[in-house]
């Protein structure tokens, strides 16, 4: 698909490359993560109060760990360090993430098959739809019983019952005293807040996020002279949210960049400006948490060795 591009457009394109769209890109990604943050504190704030700002540096963090160790790693680096920070148990600030990652999760299929059955999808061979469609449903199911899961998990520490706890009733003394307590943290961590509004909030903020993240290939389009239809946008959003999950867990370099050329072709995008524009996207985003991850570190005292090298005893403490 690359290998037939032809370098003196792409020359041509960059030459006339407007870079005002390149900063109010790299503005959009920090926004959309502020928004995370934000979306954060609401379902952290019945365990601990913490501050968007503190949040919104954890995240950047746990994304530049994954730059460092890229085995996904950010959920417990963003935890790690809300822990260690605020002085809570990490287990606890981990069931967090875990719902503010299931709340992105249903969010995201059920706009997955929104743009299934409203949008316009160009799909000569009906492989693309037939794939967002398992996907959307598969990821409603899949999260929907995880999300189940946890409640019941903390049902059952409540009443101190469960498999979980009798498997770690067989364990040595102090490894059993410490793995209980790391459940029970964990269960302890699963919360959701009393008020409508918050709960109402977290979800607009979880739709705000997408929406966000859709209107990035927006502000790289423009930069290359680009516009798409805004249902484009919405579609793209759909592939290239699956598309990521899947390089990420095959490990294929360059694939995310190589599948959304695809995905951009399907909507009439030139491959030059096709890889042009993806290339923006990814170098914006390194460089936007590059920068706000290192940061937020420097500003707590801490250093990417130690990021990097990082230990967690087992009783679920920073």
């Amino acid at each position: 698909m690359l290998a037939g591009l032809d370098y003196a457009v792409l020359g041509a394109t960059v030459s006339r490359a407007e870079p005002a769209y390149v900063a109010i890109l790299a503005a959009a990604t920090a926004l959309e993560q502020l928004v995370r943050a934000w979306k954060w504190r609401q379902i952290l704030l019945p365990l601990h109060p913490v501050g968007t700002p503190r949040l919104f540096g954890a995240i950047m963090a746990g994304y530049l760990a994954n730059f460092l160790v890229p085995l996904g790693v950010s959920p417990f680096i963003r935890s790690w360090l809300v822990a260690r920070l605020e002085s809570i148990r990490m287990s606890a600030v981990l069931a967090g993430v875990a719902i503010d990652r299931s709340i992105d999760g249903l969010v995201f299929g059920a706009l997955v098959l929104g743009v299934v059955i409203l949008g316009a999808i160009p799909d000569p061979s009906g492989d693309v739809r037939a794939v967002l469609v398992a996907g959307g449903a598969a990821s409603l199911v899949l999260i929907g019983l995880a999300v189940a899961l946890m409640w019941r998990h903390k049902r059952q520490m409540g009443m101190e019952v469960g498999w979980l706890l009798s498997l770690a009733g067989r364990l040595p003394h102090r490894l059993r005293v410490r793995t209980r307590a790391l459940l029970i943290s964990f269960a302890d961590g699963i919360v959701w807040p009393r008020q409508g509004w918050r709960r109402a909030g977290i979800v607009a903020a979880a739709v705000a996020a997408k929406l966000i993240a859709a209107a990035h290939l927006l502000w790289a389009g423009l930069a290359f002279d680009t516009v798409l239809t805004p249902g484009a946008y919405l579609v793209l959003l759909a592939m290239l949210g699956f598309l990521a999950i899947l390089t990420h867990l095959a490990r294929v370099p360059g694939g995310f960049i190589v599948g959304g050329v695809y995905a951009l072709g399907l909507f009439g995008v030139g491959a030059e400006v096709a890889v042009l524009m993806m290339g923006t996207l990814v170098a914006t985003s390194m460089a936007v948490i590059g920068v706000t991850g290192a940061w937020a570190l420097w500003r707590h005292g801490i250093a990417l060795a130690e990021l990097k090298a990082r230990e967690v005893r087992s009783d679920g403490t920073a």
